[in-house]
């Protein structure tokens, strides 16, 4: 059987929850519930308390702790949205840390992407190495060649427009 502790420490609105459990009972009780609905409670606990915090609210149902970190780290200005505009005119809001990089930037889009895709059940496979080869990301009229450059370098800033552009083919 699990004791937890949950307190408040330090800042506003951070909760640290610690588990303690016996090492030596791991037999199921009969008045005990199954791992499927404590995770069932858990989830409805943790959607209740994101959708109460103004800070989380914007958030997905199911989110994952990569989002919400992230949206933290944009409270704090640690990480930035660029707005990244598909062709065919979606803007997709990807949330990067201050220092990223294009391949950072890049990753962060597939993530994105994935994360859509499998909450709106779609199960279409995307080849990224075929994308990065057939578009490139553009901001300002500059073509984010270098993925090993950061990104501020090409003037990308919080709030950017980053667009795809289909390469032309080299002759």
């Amino acid at each position: 059987m699990a004791a937890h502790d949950i307190s408040a420490i330090g800042e506003p609105n951070v909760v640290k929850i610690e588990a303690t459990s016996s090492l030596h009972d791991h037999s199921n009780q009969d008045n005990g519930i199954s791992h499927q609905e404590a995770m069932l409670k858990l989830n409805e606990g943790l959607a209740e308390i994101i959708q109460g915090d103004p800070l989380l609210c914007d958030l997905p149902p199911k989110i994952t702790l990569e989002e919400v970190n992230s949206q933290i780290a944009l409270e704090y200005g640690q990480a930035m949205t660029v707005n990244v505009k598909k062709a065919n005119g979606d803007i997709l809001p990807i949330v990067v840390v201050q220092g990223a990089t294009v391949q950072n930037l890049k990753q962060a889009i597939k993530r994105h992407v994935q994360l859509k895709q499998a909450r709106e059940g779609q199960t279409k496979h995307i080849s990224w190495r075929y994308v990065w080869k057939t578009y490139w990301l553009y901001c300002d009229g500059q073509k984010l060649m270098d993925n090993n450059k950061p990104i501020k370098d090409y003037g990308i800033r919080n709030r950017s427009e980053v667009t795809f552009m289909r390469r032309l083919r080299q002759k």
